[in-house]
């Protein structure tokens, strides 16, 4: 796929070279740093920047008013975000970079749960994107999805049926949704629906995006069974639109990294509890 602008900017400060032991050089590592914390972390009060990075106010302004030009996160009322608020999604790089290893472990056991023959819903998330690769394995199969992303990665694949579905195309998740997508789901059916979400409290899953949630319910709805892909970092995250309850689900994937709290929620809600393997836990 083509790199976005968005892909180009963050490669370049990741791996922009400047004379060693220089003021640059310092300059150069903060703000890289400053950038991971923001996506691993969501969102963080500018004052806190400072004081967490031992700079001054005004370094810190400078050097998010860097990043911000670059396009690499968002900056309002004294906070600095890279990740979904309540109300507005993080674009597309975003929910790529973050998590990524273990989005690649729970999509690779997801995938394991797949069987030759079977129709499937597959939602536009980044999460479910990563079980492009391991679909091959699985041959035959149908996929319906929204995802463009998806499309591109499926399409050469033999004896694959791949349905794409249309609506309102939106860029920030390279996906279509709104009423026309809802109203072609409606008119489908599949075996099992995967799909990601990227807030889980009270027992709900919840999307920013209502136009989002309800696509995304709408194959729920059309679906025999339902597995939903979490990493650890949805739990206890706030979103504004409410879809479905967990207890509504077949299966559930998540990460070794989820706190047990978490897991022993899951265990006793009647669906399958999946955890993968990322070897980064304790």
């Amino acid at each position: 796929m083509k790199e976005t602008p968005d892909v180009a900017a963050l490669d370049q400060l990741m791996a922009e070279d400047v004379p060693p032991d220089s003021r640059q050089a310092r300059q150069l590592a903060r703000r890289q740093a400053i950038a991971e914390a923001i996506m691993a972390e969501g969102s963080i009060r500018i004052e806190d920047i400072a004081e967490r990075f031992e700079i001054s106010l005004m370094t810190a302004h400078r050097d998010l008013d860097d990043l911000a030009g670059r396009g690499l996160l968002r900056k309002t009322r004294g906070i600095v975000s890279a990740a979904p608020t309540s109300l507005v999604e993080a674009s597309d790089l975003y929910r790529s970079y973050r998590q990524s290893g273990e989005k690649a472990a729970i999509a690779a056991a997801a995938a394991d749960l797949i069987e030759p023959g079977q129709a499937l819903f597959l939602d536009d998330s980044t999460t479910v994107l990563q079980m492009a690769p391991h679909l091959a394995e699985k041959l035959p199969l149908t996929v319906i999805t929204n995802s463009l992303s998806l499309m591109s990665e499926l399409k050469g694949l033999p004896d694959l049926t791949l349905f794409g579905l249309g609506g309102q195309y939106h860029s920030w998740c390279n996906a279509f949704m709104g009423r026309m997508t809802v109203h072609e789901i409606s008119r489908l059916r599949a075996d099992v629906l995967f799909v990601s979400m990227p807030a889980i409290t009270d027992g709900i899953v919840f999307h920013q995006s209502p136009e989002m949630a309800d696509t995304k319910r709408a194959m729920f709805e059309a679906a025999s069974r339902r597995v939903l892909l979490a990493d650890h970092t949805k739990f206890d995250r706030r979103a504004l639109h409410g879809m479905v309850a967990l207890a509504d689900f077949d299966a559930i994937v998540t990460d070794d990294l989820t706190p047990q709290v978490h897991l022993d929620a899951l265990q006793a809600l009647d669906l399958t509890v999946v955890v993968a393997k990322t070897g980064q836990a304790g």
